[in-house]
């Protein structure tokens, strides 16, 4: 068991490190969204740049056919320009498909933003607005061949100066056809000297500048990497997260206190255990003073699990704070509220499944389509739930306001995106979105997607989802039937 725990820990530190290229929806900044726009029900795929500012290229699929134009404007989510737009830009129609338009946009600053897409069309005009995380994902560095040419021209510029200087101060107060005397050169040389100086001190100017630029841009990128989940387990059986990030801009700007309910939840936690991902829990901690967050866990066995825990601070912008605990024999109380675990079998042990057996008998079935999966592939995952006759279930009913929610896991830890069927943005940061296109931030309900009061609802849940990269995934997908939460499981290989 020691030796298990040994191997256990040093997986979990190499695995952690893969893990945190980026923040929320760690290793997945692509944005997936499926709603509508007044009357036209829209896919949206937002591809956010990797440096900012950059260009993020935007995707639009109409599901009818009749809509004549696209256009598409980033702004802010919340604060001063997140009411007051700029002039938008078209998308372009597909030459190849009428119902699929892309467009680019220059995203000026990093931060929680939106893109508002307005469709118009033979039922007249709509709108809708899609929450973006933008920021920086890594530094360029200067190509070679690009960095000589720049020296060279500076070379050449420098000297051009030097000897223009030179020749002035050597000619300027010369007479037609008279030649330089000792004095004119003595003053040309001084003035050259002088020059050369001059020069070689905006270079040195030019270069700290540059420096100051560079460590500038490489805090923002440090900014927006995943905070670390630091716990602690204290009473035996409640455990504590807080979020530290080495970045000391990060620490003082973002307030874990103030976050903001997505989903009526402050914090959703995920332990998945490690390394075979065999179980896995979806918690709700609650917080406490002074930013921290803590739950009380079920019974859980003694082994080394991944911490993914999301939350979305007071401007909309998602986090998910990630790190590695060892946990010992825990002897809890009974799940609660919507928290939810699941069982199972070792990643990879079946893969590319399509069924997933539910403990009650009945099951869980991905329609998916035919062919492999491509990463960076805009996809709908759908799945229906069959009672043990094989018929479709009668009993699912909302999970937290929506009819499901899904977890993609890349098996290096490397991917964590938690997923809903309106996509891959939280709830809080859509709300927001949407009120501030109506005008009106009293409408946001705490990120709550609200569910219908009465009706059935269908045994067929999707998620707008892609792949942000080759490699081997586990899909947990969560629906609620009659008072109970249940998990399918699915591994997949994606090329």
């Amino acid at each position: 068991m020691k030796e298990f725990k040994r191997q256990s820990t040093l997986l979990g530190i190499l695995l952690l490190a893969v893990a945190i290229p980026a923040l929320a929806h760690v290793g997945s900044p692509d944005v997936y969204y499926e709603g509508d726009a007044g009357p036209y029900h829209l896919f949206i795929t937002v591809r956010v740049p990797q440096v900012v500012p950059g260009v993020a290229e935007i995707e639009v699929r109409c599901q009818s056919g009749d809509v004549r134009a696209v256009q598409i404007v980033p702004l802010r989510l919340s604060g001063p320009g997140s009411t007051d737009p700029p002039t938008p830009d078209f998308a372009v129609r597909s030459k190849d498909d009428a119902q699929f338009f892309t467009g680019s946009l220059w995203l000026m600053e990093s931060g929680a933003l939106q893109v508002r897409i307005t469709v118009d069309g033979a039922q007249g005009k709509g709108e809708l607005s899609v929450p973006v995380a933008s920021f920086a994902q890594r530094t360029y560095a200067m190509q070679k061949p690009l960095a000589g040419l720049m020296i060279v021209l500076m070379l050449i510029l420098g000297m051009g100066v030097i000897s223009i200087v030179g020749a002035g101060a050597r000619e300027a107060s010369l007479e037609r056809g008279q030649m330089p005397g000792p004095a004119s050169a003595r003053r040309a040389k001084i003035a050259i000297a002088v020059t050369i100086i001059l020069v070689a001190g905006l270079v040195y100017l030019g270069k700290a500048w540059w420096g100051v630029e560079d460590a500038n841009y490489k805090n923002r990128v440090a900014f927006y990497k995943s905070p670390a989940a630091e716990t602690t387990l204290e009473n035996g059986n409640r455990l504590v997260i807080r979020a530290r990030s080495e970045n000391p801009t990060w620490s003082a700007r973002i307030n874990m206190g103030e976050v903001i309910p997505d989903h009526n939840h402050l914090m959703h936690l995920f332990l998945i255990e490690l390394p075979g991902m065999n179980r896995m829990w979806h918690l709700h901690p609650t917080l406490l003073e002074g930013g921290a967050f803590a739950d009380d866990l079920p019974d859980m066995p003694a082994a080394h699990y991944q911490v993914f825990a999301d939350v979305v601070d007071a401007r909309g912008f998602p986090w998910t704070l990630v790190g590695t605990v060892d946990l010992p024999q825990i002897h809890g109380a009974a799940l609660r509220g919507d928290d939810c675990s699941w069982s199972g079998e070792t990643i990879g042990s079946q893969q590319d499944q399509l069924v997933s057996q539910l403990p009650d008998g009945s099951r869980m079935v991905w329609e998916r389509a035919a062919g492999p999966l491509k990463a960076n592939t805009a996809m709908d995952f759908k799945f229906s739930v069959q009672g043990r006759d094989g018929k479709p279930a009668e009993d699912l009913e909302p999970y937290m306001g929506m009819a499901g929610h899904a977890e993609f896991v890349r098996s290096d830890l490397s991917v964590f995106a938690h997923v809903h069927p309106s996509g891959s943005v939280p709830m809080a940061s859509l709300e927001m979105a949407q009120a501030g296109l109506l005008g009106d931030r009293s409408a946001m309900q705490g990120g709550m997607a609200m569910a219908p009061a009465t009706g059935t609802w269908p045994a067929l849940v999707s998620f707008p989802y892609g792949f942000p990269k080759p490699g081997d995934y586990r899909i947990f997908v969560q629906v609620k039937r009659a008072g109970q939460v249940e998990t399918g499981v699915f591994d997949v290989q994606v090329q």
